[in-house]
């Protein structure tokens, strides 16, 4: 499939956290975002998935305006082409892995959830893990459960934001294999992320934001290998936090 998943051109002044930001995804691009904290990173996949408001711009998403919709409208189209995975993990803890994963299937009235529910955490290889509940799961568990019930929806596009912040460092390389096959199979991402070697494996893109602007854009094999700016530079050695 061809053309523009995300088009966007936005602005978030009141927050001060972006400037002028323009962005297109194709279907089966992977986009690495990549800065310091409080760079807007997180803004932005929150202005990009509906969650937010720019204060100007707009954003097309699957070829309809989200910034003209309201909140019910973008809550909706959201729910059909987006799937949104948060460093938190965000699963209820009364539910089994796969309830967790059935729920939003069932909100979405599919006769199937039981099944795809359980496709899904096969995919991420919890099959054996479906009957425990997120108290019984590791860290990096909770977030591939997290994982299953966003692709269980079937989206078109993948948002991550910071998947593997919360996780100690020893779960964080089984997070990162999932994301990996996920971007093998052709699945369009917008991956937020601190892990350099992950977005220079698997990107098409990387963005370096700062200050709410890109400072650089392109393939990481230039943006990440030769950095032309002082402050992704420092980024990339430590020195920019």
């Amino acid at each position: 499939m061809s053309g523009e998943v995300f088009t966007s051109t936005i602005a978030n002044q009141l927050k001060k956290t972006l400037d002028g930001v323009t962005l297109e995804v194709r279907r089966g691009e992977s986009v690495a975002v990549v800065g310091a904290s409080g760079a807007g990173k997180s803004t932005l996949l929150a202005l990009l998935a509906g969650l937010d408001e720019p204060t100007s711009g707009r954003v097309w998403l699957a070829g309809r305006e989200l910034t003209a919709l309201d909140e019910d409208g973008r809550a909706a189209l959201r729910a059909r082409h987006v799937g949104f995975v948060f460093q938190s993990f965000h699963l209820v803890p009364a539910l089994t892995a796969l309830e967790n994963v059935m729920l939003p299937l069932e909100l979405a009235g599919r006769t199937d959830a039981r099944r795809t529910a359980l496709e899904v955490l096969d995919r991420v290889g919890l099959a054996e893990r479906v009957g425990h509940y997120p108290r019984q799961l590791s860290g990096g568990e909770q977030q591939r459960v997290a994982i299953a019930r966003a692709l269980a929806m079937e989206p078109e596009v993948m948002l991550f934001d910071e998947p593997t912040s919360a996780l100690d460092p020893e779960l964080v390389g089984e997070v990162l294999k999932v994301m990996r096959d996920l971007a093998a199979e052709g699945r369009t991402m917008i991956v937020v992320t601190h892990e350099m070697g992950f977005a220079r494996e698997v990107s098409n893109r990387t963005l370096f934001l700062h200050q709410g602007v890109v400072e650089e854009e392109g393939p990481p094999s230039e943006v990440l290998a030769r950095p032309k700016s002082e402050r992704l530079q420092a980024f990339l050695s430590g020195g920019l936090k």
